[in-house]
């Protein structure tokens, strides 16, 4: 069966990553601390890279600290491990199964640095909506090479993909600025 062409299926496949993109901003911390903070740190377990929250339980005991209690104590180390490398700047301290993560005093450094995290992230949802209008123009060339679609349809609907493409990197952009500007504020 020949494959078809879904504008719509494209677009909602770069909806998609904008909305990682806005999970993981959520994640940055610009003032309390949140569970959410740590969704993105990925654990070394059991063989395989895990997320946090399937070998833990994450609470905030008070507001500028997370409270990490390690379901399996064998893997205390390998999740403070995974805390320690995040690149959130967190520095876990273990006692036991339970791992407490003070959050540092968010100064001018900590803001800047917390930028750059947003920006990387924000980077990664562009190359990911990248990727689909890649799959979308493969998937264009195909049907026409095959004789399935006219070169007119093709040009047409490829100036589609680079349009929506056009617009879910502006609001990726425009979701980044957001957040930037909330983590600069004083």
């Amino acid at each position: 069966m020949a494959e078809s062409f879904s504008l719509p299926s494209l677009k909602e496949r770069m909806d998609k990553s904008v909305d990682s993109l806005r999970d993981e901003l959520a994640g940055l911390r610009t003032g309390r601390a949140t569970p959410s903070l740590l969704e993105p740190v990925m654990v070394e377990a059991y063989g395989s890279k895990m997320p946090l929250n399937q070998v833990a339980t994450v609470t905030v005991p008070e507001s500028r600290m997370l409270s990490v209690q390690v379901w399996d104590q064998s893997q205390a180390s390998a999740v403070e491990k995974a805390i320690r490398n995040s690149g959130l700047g967190l520095n876990p301290a273990a006692e036991g199964s339970v791992i407490r993560v003070p959050l540092p005093e968010l100064n001018e450094e900590r803001r800047r640095d917390l930028t750059k995290v947003a920006h990387n992230y924000a980077e990664q949802a562009r190359v990911a909506v990248r990727h689909v209008r890649r799959d979308g123009m493969d998937l264009l060339k195909k049907l026409e090479k095959d004789g399935e679609m006219s070169q007119d349809d093709s040009r047409r609907l490829a100036d589609q993909v680079q349009q929506a493409t056009d617009a879910a990197v502006a609001e990726v952009d425009s979701v980044v600025s957001a957040k930037e500007q909330e983590i600069m504020q004083v």
